[in-house]
């Protein structure tokens, strides 16, 4: 059952990111707020994505360095994204966040290090040399300004100013903030274990449409959950308004939204069969998840 496998995956992913920072070799008190930032909770969406995409053409152990890679880059994105600068937040994973629980300069200079450390990971792979390569430009071109930080950059310049955002403006900010990291997740999947184009073309649909459900979910939950349901402060889009698909949409539009990008998401995966069933898990939970 693909429950099991994800299981089994997320105990694998702990252990290894443990390892990661076990490895680092860091000052106590900066290492003490990175491993506050990965080890404490998490859903572990992005690092099950890489090695869900392996297992469909290989054992997936090559892709084991990648998927702590991407949950490397994404913990640092997390305390980066709760500074005071940007979205100014206390809560994280049902835990003070990072610059509340030791200081802004620690949570910067953490943020910094784990970066740093995704890349460290991916140098020191077991793997091709030109497999290094590809992952390495994948991550990175996913996390710059092209990508993740460039998304984030629209969304600065967005906040306060909801009603002058389009629906495609929004669409292109989680493309680049949420969804540029998932795509690269997916394919860094791939990549690992040497799957072919028409494969990565594919499978790069299901990750596009999965990054905008992924969001348009949070948009939702922000709106319809709470702060101990969440793991993070419930209600703060419309408090700053921020440009979210509810406020653009409505509810129920948004739902329409999420429904049909659930079928975008099915129809890319059809051809690889019962081997894409993690991945299909992974969709179901993404669209449906409470937190």
């Amino acid at each position: 059952m693909p429950e099991a496998r994800l299981a089994g995956w997320r105990t694998r992913i702990d252990a290894a990111l443990a390892q990661a920072l076990d490895s680092a070799d860091v000052p106590a008190p900066l290492d003490a707020a990175m491993r506050h930032a990965v080890l404490l909770g998490g859903k572990r969406m992005r690092p099950l994505l890489t090695l869900a995409t392996a297992s469909m053409f290989a054992d997936e152990q090559p892709a084991v360095p990648a998927a702590v890679a991407v949950e490397l880059v994404h913990a640092y994105s997390l305390v980066h994204d709760d500074l005071p600068a940007m979205d100014d937040d206390a809560l994280r994973r049902g835990q003070p966040t990072v610059h509340v629980a030791f200081d802004e300069a620690t949570a910067v200079l953490a943020g910094d290090a784990l970066q740093a450390l995704a890349f460290d990971v991916l140098a020191a792979a077991d793997l091709a040399p030109e497999r290094i390569v590809a992952l390495v430009a994948t991550l990175a071109r996913a996390a710059g300004g092209a990508g993740m930080c460039g998304g984030q950059a629209l969304d600065l310049a967005a906040t306060g100013r909801s009603a002058a955002t389009s629906l495609a403006g929004l669409e292109r900010l989680h493309a680049l903030k949420t969804g540029a990291l998932i795509r690269a997740c997916v394919r860094m999947g791939a990549l690992s274990v040497g799957a072919d184009g028409s494969a990565l073309d594919a499978l790069d649909r299901y990750a596009t449409a999965l990054g905008l459900a992924f969001q348009v979910r949070d948009d939702l939950l922000d709106v319809e959950g709470d702060s101990a349901q969440l793991g993070k402060t419930a209600g703060k889009d419309a408090a700053q308004d921020k440009a979210t698909f509810p406020a653009l949409l409505g509810l129920d539009a948004s739902r329409e939204r999420l429904a049909a990008l659930r079928v975008d998401m099915d129809a890319a995966l059809e051809r690889f069969g019962s081997r894409a069933d993690a991945l299909r898990e992974l969709a179901r939970l993404a669209v449906e998840r409470t937190a």
